[in-house]
C-alpha cells in the first residue's frame, strides 16, 4: 500500500459522524443540515433539457480536451466575467469533473517526489483536499493561518524565506472555505513575486466566486488580477471553477482549469493517462450553463436574502458577520467548537460543522478552534428557522 494514505485524517464529515454517535436531537424538531457545503437551489430546467440534448454523445468516447463548444463558452464566460481578453480555448482552458477532482490530480502532477523537503501551501482553515493532495504526491502541507486580528488576510511576507524555497505549489482559496474573504489585488501581487522568486506554482481555487452579494462589485479573480498587474501570460498561475455552486449542479460534476499554457500541456499530458475525460452529455450541458447569467443572479438573489436576514440573528449572539462572499457564516462560539457543534444537534436538531475540524495546529494555534462553520444552503425558512434555534441554544448557555 502507499505509505502516504497513513497521513490522511478523517474527512470532517466522518469527524463530526462520530462527534454525534450516540446522540439522539428531540424527534419533534426537524433536522436542519446546514454543515454540508452542498447548494440545495433547484437545478435550473434549462440545464436539465441541455443534458438530455446531449445524451447521444454517449455513443462516443470524449477527448481529454473536452469539446470545442465547451473550451469556447468558458473562453467566453472568463472575457466576460473578469473582463480581460478571450482565453486561447485550446491551450489555456481544461474542462474537468468537477473542481475537487481537479485540485487534488493537480498536486501529482507539480509536485517533484524526488525532493524529500518538498512543501506545498495551504491555507488555513481550508480545504481538507489541498492536504491529501499534498502528502500523496510525496509532499508535506504547510499551512498558513487566517486569523480574525487581521480579517482573515493572507499575510504571505509572513512566511520566511527558508520555506519558500522548499514550497513547489501553493493552494490559494478565494473567495475563502470557510472564511469567505477575497484575495486583494495587493496580495495577489505579493504572491505573484514570490512565485517569481522561489519558483512555486498557484493554484487558485475560485468555486466560490459566483456567490457574492453586490452585482456591482464582483470578487476579483487570479487571471484577473495577474493581467491588471501586466503578467499578461498567466506564469505559474492555473485557475480551478466549477459550476457546483454557480448553477446549482453539484452531481453533474463540472468545472475547468485555465491559466499558463505550458504547465496546462504537462496537466493534459497527465490527464490522458489519469481517465477523466468528461461526459459528453455533461460537456454540453456545462457549454449551455457557462452561456447564461441569468440563472446566476436569481441565485445570488437568494444567497443575499438568506445572509441579510440571518447573518443578524446570528451575530446577536456569536462573532460572525457577513462574509465578502460564499455562502458560509464563520462565527465565533463561546464554548468549544466542538461541544457546541454536538449539544446544538443534542438540543435542536441543528448540524453544523467545527471550525476545527476544517484547519490543522500551526504555529502554535489551530484557527478553526472555537468557530463553527455554518452553511446557508437550505431554503430561507429553515436557515431562519435554524438562526432561531442557535439563538434559544446560545441564550440557554
Amino acid at each position: 500500500m502507499n505509505p502516504h494514505l497513513s497521513q490522511l485524517q478523517p474527512y470532517p464529515f466522518e469527524k463530526l459522524r462520530q462527534l454525534f454517535a450516540g446522540v439522539t436531537p428531540p424527534a419533534g424538531l426537524k433536522e436542519i443540515k446546514l454543515s454540508i457545503g452542498e447548494p440545495q437551489h433547484g437545478t435550473p430546467e434549462f440545464i436539465k433539457t441541455a443534458l438530455i440534448e446531449g445524451l447521444g454523445g454517449l455513443a462516443a468516447y470524449p477527448a481529454t480536451s473536452g469539446s470545442d463548444e465547451l473550451r469556447k463558452s468558458i473562453s467566453a464566460w472568463l472575457a466576460r466575467r473578469y473582463n480581460i481578453p478571450a482565453l486561447d480555448a485550446a491551450d489555456q482552458i481544461i474542462p474537468v469533473n468537477g473542481s475537487r477532482e481537479a485540485l487534488f490530480a493537480f498536486a501529482q502532477c507539480i509536485v517533484d517526489a524526488g525532493k524529500p523537503d518538498a512543501l506545498v501551501l495551504s491555507p488555513n482553515p481550508f480545504y481538507q483536499i489541498y492536504e491529501g493532495a499534498a502528502y500523496l504526491a510525496g509532499a508535506a502541507p504547510s499551512f498558513l493561518n487566517q486569523l480574525p486580528a487581521n480579517g482573515f488576510a493572507t499575510d504571505f511576507r509572513s512566511i520566511p524565506a527558508d520555506t519558500w524555497k522548499r514550497v513547489q505549489l501553493a493552494y490559494v482559496c478565494s473567495p475563502g472555505n470557510p472564511t469567505g474573504k477575497v484575495l486583494s489585488l495587493d496580495e495577489w501581487k505579493t504572491l505573484f513575486e514570490l512565485s517569481d522568486e522561489f519558483g512555486f506554482v498557484i493554484a487558485a481555487d475560485e468555486c466560490y466566486s459566483e456567490i457574492y452579494f453586490d452585482e456591482k462589485a464582483p470578487p476579483l479573480g487570479g487571471l484577473e488580477a495577474a493581467r491588471q498587474l501586466g503578467r499578461d501570460d498567466y506564469r505559474n498561475l492555473v485557475m480551478f471553477s466549477s459550476l457546483s455552486k454557480r448553477s446549482n449542479v453539484p452531481g453533474m460534476r463540472s468545472g475547468f482549469v485555465a491559466g499558463d499554457a505550458a504547465i496546462l500541456k504537462k496537466f493534459w499530458l497527465y490527464r490522458t493517462y489519469h481517465g477523466c475525460a468528461m461526459n459528453p452529455a455533461v460537456q454540453h450541458a456545462s457549454a449551455v450553463a457557462w452561456n447564461d447569467e441569468a440563472h446566476v443572479r436569481d441565485n445570488r438573489r437568494l444567497y443575499q436574502e438568506k445572509f441579510e436576514r440571518v447573518t443578524p440573528l446570528v451575530a446577536k449572539h456569536l462573532v460572525t458577520a457577513m462574509p465578502d462572499a460564499g455562502f458560509y457564516l464563520w462565527a465565533r462560539t463561546p464554548i468549544s467548537d466542538t461541544d457546541f457543534a454536538r449539544e446544538l444537534h443534542r438540543q435542536y436538531n441543528v448540524t453544523v460543522l467545527p471550525g476545527s475540524y476544517l484547519a490543522r495546529a500551526a504555529g502554535g494555534v489551530n484557527p478553526g478552534e472555537n468557530f463553527i462553520r455554518i452553511a446557508l444552503v437550505a431554503g430561507l425558512d429553515e436557515c431562519l428557522e435554524a438562526a432561531r434555534r442557535i439563538a434559544d441554544f446560545c441564550n440557554s448557555l
